[in-house]
């Protein structure tokens, strides 16, 4: 019995462990592949999600079929905005400051001929705004140009669109044929006078970015050229250009742009030393301040002039002293070692523009106050202060 039980016991082992490899075996033959350094004391399959994953990685990057699939395509818009970026880069477009630069003496002059106590043009004032977007942004295009090698080797200039070939040359130069006619149809909207006055500073504005390889008063030609519109703008709304009035107003811009465009050039000064580029930053040197002291003093002797051509009252003075101290705080605070406070000072000077252009509105409303002042108290003369002349007698023949 003993003997019959024992046999018993062992046949039911042998089949338990032949039943389980025969299990093992076909579980073994559907499973995946698997790299024989991963089953490494692993045990049982239940507890493998970590080789499934590598699995799947392994045979989307091994299979063809399951290559990865294609980037969505961006829209037409997002397209054309990409294309456009390294033109509206060109132009400065992310840079407004010199378009404003560009417009305040233009605006100073239309706001100076409009009549006692009458408001600036607001129709002349957009033409203009909307020409000084363009004329400037054309400007930076022919800066451009000339100046593609400099500027890759300045580090401010360095990823400027034609610098870095983001822009092709011809590219540019179609560009620039584009910002010009609509320059153009700007300018025919004014008078002929007008016309041909506008069209005679495209040379300014063409041989300026040349000047800083010949001279180290690139900023003169600047000034000339971006205070063009204190002569335009007058014209543009009178017919004519009033030189008393106007030609203090020129040079006193030509003056305030020799100003902030020396601190401007100090940011470049090093730069421009090793690749033999000049400007009055340079020519200063470390008398800059006493130089633009200079310059400011002319500035408001300019405007002061201008003002008592035009019979300006109490506003427009106190806006002048107002840009005096502003442009005496702007030198006197500059640190022309240091490119972030050269920055801050030359970005600064859009208040200066806009702080005259204020006084310049305010001073012609309170012109009509005035005249009726004056001829109220001409009506109200008292009788007794007019002396009767004598009469010559009559003589009888």
């Amino acid at each position: 019995m003993f003997a019959l039980r024992h046999l018993r016991l062992q046949s039911r082992k042998h089949f338990r462990s032949s039943y389980g490899a025969a299990t093992t075996t076909k579980h073994m033959l559907n499973r995946p592949a698997v790299p024989a350094r991963v089953l490494i004391g692993v045990e049982r399959w239940d507890r493998l999600p970590q080789i499934k994953g590598m699995l799947n990685a392994r045979s989307m990057t091994t299979s063809p079929t399951s290559a990865s699939a294609p980037e969505k395509p961006s829209s037409p818009v997002e397209e054309l905005l990409a294309a456009a970026k390294p033109y509206a880069q060109l132009m400065r477009i992310d840079r407004p400051i010199g378009t404003y630069l560009l417009f305040w003496p233009c605006a100073w002059s239309i706001a100076l001929s409009a009549d006692a106590g009458c408001w600036p043009d607001l129709t002349m004032l957009g033409l203009f705004g909307t020409g000084a977007l363009i004329m400037r942004g054309a400007g930076c295009t022919i800066n451009d140009l000339w100046d593609k090698d400099i500027d890759a080797k300045v580090e401010r200039t360095r990823m400027r669109p034609l610098a870095s070939g983001q822009i092709s040359q011809f590219d540019a130069i179609v560009f620039l044929s584009a910002q010009l006619s609509l320059g153009l149809l700007v300018l025919v909207q004014l008078n002929w006078q007008s016309i041909l006055l506008g069209a005679s500073s495209l040379g300014l504005v063409i041989t300026y970015p040349l000047m800083k390889r010949v001279t180290y008063w690139p900023q003169l030609v600047l000034g000339m050229a971006f205070n063009w519109g204190a002569l335009l703008g007058w014209c543009a709304t009178q017919g004519s250009v009033n030189l008393a009035a106007c030609l203090p107003l020129y040079l006193s811009g030509v003056c305030w742009t020799i100003v902030y465009d020396t601190i401007y050039a100090h940011q470049d000064k090093l730069d421009d030393l090793q690749i033999g580029v000049k400007s009055t930053a340079l020519r200063f040197g470390e008398n800059t301040k006493v130089w633009l002291s200079g310059f400011t003093a002319a500035m408001l002797t300019g405007l002061t002039a201008s003002g008592l051509a035009c019979d300006q009252t109490l506003p427009y003075y106190a806006a002048v002293g107002i840009v005096g101290a502003h442009l005496v705080q702007q030198i006197y605070s500059l640190n022309i070692d240091n490119p972030s406070d050269c920055a801050k000072k030359f970005f600064s000077n859009h208040q200066v523009g806009l702080i005259l252009f204020l006084g310049i509105v305010l001073g012609t409303l309170l012109k009509a106050d005035e005249n009726k002042k004056r001829q109220s108290s001409l009506n109200t003369t008292p009788a007794s202060s007019y002396v009767s002349l004598p009469q010559k007698p009559e003589v009888m023949s």
